[in-house]
């Protein structure tokens, strides 16, 4: 399966599970009144609105090049991410306003019968599954904005598991571990949107990548054998993929012809790297002595 069609599909699937866990919660805090499941459903309406924007940027993002955006729409990915976390900590901020007013207050409401704990112990296997599901198909093709999705379902694991500890506690006779797992369900929630706005920092700012991907595009480019060394090297995130520019130095009584041909099999070299989109390669005469620590020169026996 292409790019395009994993990441829409995930989109969709998201959104309709959380179409799905949203009407269960909702009908359930209806009829139990638990802060704990009220904070559930909370959180679930705001994986819907997310899962709307989510989907309408994986479809932008998914376009193909055109005139106005050569390189491609990928670097949408980032800003959707970013909405992802706005909408964490929106729900986060409330459940938590919710939960610390009821303590105050004094005014819990205990929910009765087994279904508020049967909602929350199939919204957390659910949301495990989608959160594997997420991950796997983020990693493999490369999505910050499915990787923060996946993110978030994971965290929504852990808060229904507090939330389910508050209903059983409530139940059993501590009507005050109700509010208590919604404040432990509103810190989950908030901690999830600070991972998410960490992981995605770089791909907005241009940071650099990893320095062991670094040192392989180093290595691609010293593995030629015309190459004595390399200097400049820039490699940089440009939404969730990476841009290469260097120079390499060669001998320089080579031909134009034969300088276009090496700097063409080094770009393609470089670009066969999964992460990298566009390399840039500037050919220099290995007699202007441009030699730098980070690069070389390289050892090329028999040569000069």
């Amino acid at each position: 399966m292409n790019r395009m069609r994993a990441v829409r599909r995930v989109g969709l699937v998201v959104l309709v599970v959380n179409l799905l866990l949203l009407a269960i919660k909702a009908a359930v805090w209806w009829q139990s009144g638990s802060l704990a499941v009220g904070s559930e459903a909370v959180n679930s309406a705001t994986d819907v609105g997310y899962s709307v924007v989510v989907l309408a940027g994986l479809y932008l993002t998914t376009q193909p090049p055109d005139h106005r955006h050569p390189h491609g729409h990928e670097r949408i990915e980032p800003f959707v991410s970013l909405f992802v976390a706005i909408a964490i900590f929106a729900a986060g901020g409330l459940i938590l306003w919710r939960a610390v007013g009821s303590l105050l207050s004094g005014e819990i409401g205990v929910a009765t019968g087994p279904w508020a704990a049967l909602v929350l112990a199939v919204s957390a296997g659910g949301k495990y599954l989608l959160y594997r599901y997420c991950l796997r198909v983020g990693e493999v093709h490369d999505s910050p904005a499915i990787v923060a999705t996946a993110t978030d379902n994971r965290n929504d694991v852990l808060t229904a598991g507090a939330a389910l500890v508050g209903v059983a506690g409530a139940q059993a006779g501590l009507p005050v571990l109700d509010p208590i797992a919604a404040s432990v369900v509103a810190v989950g929630i908030l901690y999830s949107g600070v991972e998410v706005v960490r992981d995605n920092l770089d791909y907005l700012v241009g940071g650099a990548p990893p320095e062991d991907l670094r040192e392989e595009i180093v290595a691609r480019a010293t593995a030629h054998p015309e190459v004595y060394g390399v200097h400049d090297v820039i490699a940089h995130y440009v939404g969730p993929e990476i841009d290469v520019s260097l120079h390499v130095e060669v001998e320089g009584e080579h031909t134009l012809l034969a300088a276009h041909d090496i700097e063409s099999e080094i770009v393609e070299a470089i670009r066969s790297i999964p992460e990298v989109d566009d390399v840039f390669v500037h050919v220099d005469p290995k007699e202007l002595g441009e030699w730098k620590v980070e690069s070389g020169p390289v050892d090329r026996p028999g040569r000069s």
